[in-house]
């Protein structure tokens, strides 16, 4: 289904009392699409992350992302510079897991408003900060194929601290995928075992790929870390993982 034409608009989905800026993309046929949660690096919706929600849509999902930084700034949106660096992280170390699920289970429910959208499960995939989350995500019920890049602190840490994200593992439901550059230096090899190791032990569905000379953000093609060749079979890999289980 590739090449689709699709729409997107801006939309608002709620958690609690909270209206959340969420950018919405999808195809314009008649048909009944299945649906992809995409999780932003710190950067907020950005160029690039609007861009991958558009993406998807033209593969032929339903595909929403979030503003995951509403309560804090909203319509946050930034580059990659190093005071973009700073400021996104600033967000990130104010967030905290309980709130993050709430916003994405809202994005979800507003998915199952629409009757373009199958019933049968959600996909998410997240890049950066976004990948750590939703490794958390993949915790909910409705989220069935999980696409997690390059998320760090998963062993050791996790939204507003408490016990480490990798202690849910057991939790998630569906499969997993786990994309790591092995130059990236905000995640240690080690870190990339212990979450491979987590998920054999809990029996979970999944596959771990690690890109030999890719660097954090390798498929963000806004950044000076980009690597098209791992960029492209990442891609290839996610599809096949969504297409296989939603």
């Amino acid at each position: 289904m590739t090449g689709q034409n699709i729409r997107t608009a801006w939309v608002k989905v709620r958690n609690g009392d909270l209206e959340i800026d969420a950018y919405l993309a999808e195809p314009t046929g008649e048909e009944i699409y299945p649906a992809v949660v995409v999780i932003q690096e710190i950067f907020g919706v950005n160029a690039h992350i609007r861009e991958v929600t558009e993406r998807f849509a033209k593969e032929g999902y339903v595909t929403i992302a979030p503003a995951i930084y509403q309560r804090l700034a909203p319509g946050f949106e930034a580059g990659y510079t190093p005071d973009d660096i700073n400021l996104g992280r600033q967000y990130k170390e104010q967030t905290n897991a309980e709130e993050l699920l709430g916003d994405i289970q809202g994005a979800i429910d507003y998915l199952k408003t629409k009757p373009n959208v199958k019933s049968s499960g959600v996909g998410s995939i997240g890049f950066c900060f976004g990948g750590h989350v939703v490794y958390l995500a993949a915790t909910l019920p409705d989220i069935k194929a999980t696409a997690s890049f390059y998320g760090a602190g998963i062993p050791n840490g996790t939204p507003g601290n408490g016990a480490p994200t990798l202690t849910r593992t057991a939790e998630i439901n569906g499969t997993l995928y786990g994309f790591f550059g092995m130059k990236d230096a905000s995640i240690p090899v080690e870190h990339v075992n212990q979450i491979e190791a987590e998920l054999q032990k809990h029996d979970i569905p999944h596959r771990i790929f690690r890109y030999v000379g890719a660097d954090h953000g390798f498929f963000c093609d806004h950044r000076a870390s980009y690597n098209a060749e791992a960029a492209t079979d990442a891609w290839k890999h996610v599809q096949e993982l969504f297409h296989s289980t939603l």
